[in-house]
Order: C-alpha cells, then sequence, then structure tokens
C-alpha cells in the first residue's frame, strides 16, 4: 500500500496520459481485429469476441501500467502474442515497449532484467511461430528480421525506463545531499547563535557576580549595581534566546508569536544593536568606545555575522583583559558595502595578552572564524606589542559560501 500510494502521487497527468494512451491503442487494435482478408493487412477470421478481448487485453493494461507495472506487461505481451499467433497484426510490440518502459522504471534491477529477457523470449517465439509456421508470409528470414525489430523496439523502451531510474536516482541522492548539507550548516549555525548569546552574556554575569562577592560587605552601593547589572544581562540573554529558539517553533504557539510581533521572533540583530552590546560591555566594567563609518548599507547576514564578530572579541575583552580596560570598536562599512572590524583593547600586559592568544583553540575564536570565512573574509586575532588584544575582520560584500553552494549544484 505504501508503494501504491507513493506511485499514486507520481501525478495524475501521468495516469492520464496513459489512459489516452490505451484507449488509442485499444481502439487501433479493435479496428484491425474487424478487418476482414481482403484488406490484405490482418486475416484474422475467428469471432469477433475473440479480436475484441485480445483488443482489450492488449490496450487497455496500458493505462494502469504504472500503477502495476509487472501486471500491466504481463497482460500486454500475452495479447500482443496472442495477437501475432492469430495473424490480428504484425505491429513490433509498441504496447509492450510501452509496459517495458513503465517496468524498466518503477521495478527493483533484477525484477526489471527478469521482465525483460522473458519478454524478449515470449515475443520472438511468437513472431517466429506465427509467421513462418502457422501464418507463413515469407521465409524464414523474414521472420527472424520482424523478431530482430521487437527486440529493437522493446529493448530500446527498457533501456530508455533504466535511463531515466537512473538519473532520478541521482537526482534523488543529490536532493539528499543538499538537503543533509543544508541540515548541517543550519545545526551549525543555532550552535553558534546559542554559543554567542551564552558566552557572552554569562561572562558579564560571571564577572559582575564576582564583583559583587568581593565587596558585598564594604560597598554595598556596588554590590547592588553588580546585581541589577547581571538581573539586566539575564534579562537580555533571555530575550536573545526566546529569538534565536523562536526561529525554530513550528507549533500554534510559534506562529501566534509571528503573528502577534513578539520578541522572540523579531529581527536578527544587526549594526543598530551595537550600542546595547556596548553598554552592557560597560556594566561589566570594560570602558568601551563605539565607532561608525557607514557609507552603505549591509546584508541582514551580513549585518548579523559583524554583531556576532564584535559580540564575540567584547566577550574575550571581559574575560580575559580585567576591570577597568579601555576597548575601542570601529565599524566601517565602504561604498562597495564590504564591512570592516576592529575591536583593540589595551588589556592587562603582555603576560595576560599572549594567554589571550592562546584561546585560538576555543569556541569563540573559531567561531569568529567560521563566520568569516563563510563570506570569504580575513580574520587577525594577536596580541598588541604595547599590551592588550586586536581583532581585526573584513567581510566582503559577495559571501563566497553562496558561490560554493551554487558550484556544487552545478557540478551535481
Amino acid at each position: 500500500m505504501h508503494r501504491m500510494g507513493r506511485r499514486l502521487r507520481t501525478g495524475a497527468h501521468l495516469l492520464a496520459i496513459d489512459a489516452c494512451v490505451a484507449a488509442v491503442v485499444t481502439a487501433g487494435y479493435v479496428a484491425l481485429a474487424g478487418q476482414g482478408a481482403s484488406d490484405g493487412l490482418p486475416r484474422f477470421s475467428g469471432p469477433w469476441w475473440l479480436g475484441l478481448l485480445v483488443a482489450v487485453c492488449v490496450g487497455v493494461p496500458l493505462a494502469v501500467r504504472r500503477l502495476w507495472p509487472l501486471s500491466a506487461l504481463a497482460v500486454v505481451v500475452g495479447a500482443s502474442a496472442t495477437a501475432t499467433l492469430l495473424d490480428i497484426t504484425r505491429d513490433p510490440y509498441i504496447s509492450a515497449a510501452l509496459a517495458v518502459y513503465a517496468v524498466a522504471l518503477i521495478e527493483p534491477t533484477l525484477r526489471a532484467g527478469a521482465a525483460f529477457a522473458l519478454t524478449l523470449v515470449v515475443s520472438a517465439a511468437a513472431v517466429i511461430t506465427g509467421e513462418a509456421i502457422l501464418t507463413p508470409s515469407g521465409p524464414w528470414t523474414e521472420a527472424a528480421g520482424t523478431a530482430a525489430l521487437v527486440w529493437l523496439v522493446v529493448g530500446a523502451a527498457w533501456t530508455a525506463g533504466r535511463v531515466v531510474r537512473e538519473r532520478r536516482s541521482r537526482a534523488a541522492r543529490r536532493d539528499r545531499r543538499l538537503a543533509e548539507e543544508a541540515l548541517a550548516e543550519e545545526r551549525l549555525r543555532i550552535a553558534r547563535e546559542l554559543h554567542d548569546i551564552v558566552s557572552h552574556s554569562l561572562s558579564v554575569i560571571v564577572v559582575k557576580a564576582a564583583v559583587a562577592n568581593h565587596v558585598a560587605e564594604a560597598r554595598p552601593q556596588e554590590t547592588r549595581d553588580a546585581i541589577q547589572a547581571i538581573e539586566q544581562t539575564g534579562r537580555e540573554a533571555l530575550t536573545e534566546m526566546r529569538r534565536a529558539l523562536g526561529v525554530l517553533r513550528g507549533d500554534t504557539a510559534g506562529r501566534h508569536m509571528r503573528e502577534s510581533g513578539s520578541a522572540e521572533t523579531a529581527p536578527p540583530p544587526g549594526l543598530d544593536d551595537l550600542p546595547a552590546l556596548v553598554r552592557r560591555a560597560e556594566r561589566a566594567g570594560v570602558r568601551t568606545e563605539l565607532r561608525t563609518r557607514l557609507d552603505a548599507g549591509l546584508p541582514a547576514g551580513t549585518a548579523l555575522a559583524v554583531y556576532r564578530i564584535v559580540q564575540e572579541a567584547l566577550t574575550n575583552v571581559v574575560k580575559h583583559a580585567g576591570d577597568g580596560t579601555h576597548c575601542q570598536v570601529t565599524i566601517t562599512v565602504d561604498e562597495r558595502r564590504d564591512a570592516h572590524i576592529e575591536v583593540v583593547d589595551d588589556g592587562a600586559g603582555n603576560a595576560a595578552a599572549t594567554d589571550r592568544a592562546e584561546l585560538r583553540g576555543g569556541h569563540g575564536l573559531v567561531g569568529m572564524r567560521e563566520r568569516v570565512m563563510m563570506y570569504g573574509g580575513t580574520l587577525t586575532a594577536r596580541p598588541r606589542p604595547g599590551g592588550g588584544f586586536a581583532v581585526s575582520a573584513r567581510l566582503p560584500h559577495e559571501p563566497a559560501h553562496d558561490t560554493a553552494t551554487n558550484r556544487r549544484e552545478r557540478t551535481a
């Protein structure tokens, strides 16, 4: 039943075409069976109902050849052989060829091959027996030539069916591969988004919690400020988490939130959200300055990449540079819509900068490199000679991964 449902989903238009073909073939065989010997074509002189039965069995099964290919082929070949033996017609088994095509297209290789071989044997035996023995119309060589023509027609149909089947199989494998690649890329994107959100927010929370714990008794006001910063950072992190996870929701609640325009499905962060990101870093004790020069706009995907790179760079500053660090964030978008990002801090000396340079194997810098590689850009993350750390990235306007994807699709 499952295979039947899959075949029915192939398209009602194909079944309609098969029904029209079946009607034409049946009508043609009925006309041939009704002709007399004076026509010089068929010499069938049996009862009318027998000729009608043979015509129906040759043509009607073609209407369901895509639903029951083996059964349709068996009936058509048997009826065609009977028509040959009764000398109703001496066609090159066009009906059998149409049925063989469906078998080659739908059935497994071994089953299709066996049905094809049996069709060749039955058709050749019927042609040679009919034309050379029962109703001889010439020498054996003519009967053999007719059998060869039948084999050629049936063989061409079987080959065409296998070729189409192989092409569809390759296309299905390509679609599955592309779907798997898209799924893997989506999982990586989601993991990267969640890492950026959680890592940055928790870094701020941990820093402020340490401050609060350190000055809880001596400076209560500073403790309250730290707790307030923790609360605000936590709320912002929850909002971003809901927004990121809301994209994945497909239930009724998710649709309701999209219709109501809630924060869970708000647009992804971009350049306009950088000031809030800077304020969050300042609440963690990093004096941060934001400079922007935007000569052109950015696509939403590129703007999100810029935001996440700055977020991860500031996270590293908060985690490793120490309280009181000065950090400068510079965002430049030129006329070609290329984005240039620089995040520079004065750190806590050469030793700390050297330790931070060893973080390149961590998820933060790896995530930044992956984002930059998606756009065919460049990333530099290194300690500064006078102390501190510098992150510099360039994102060209044309994403490199789109070109690579198109090249894979053309190759496939």
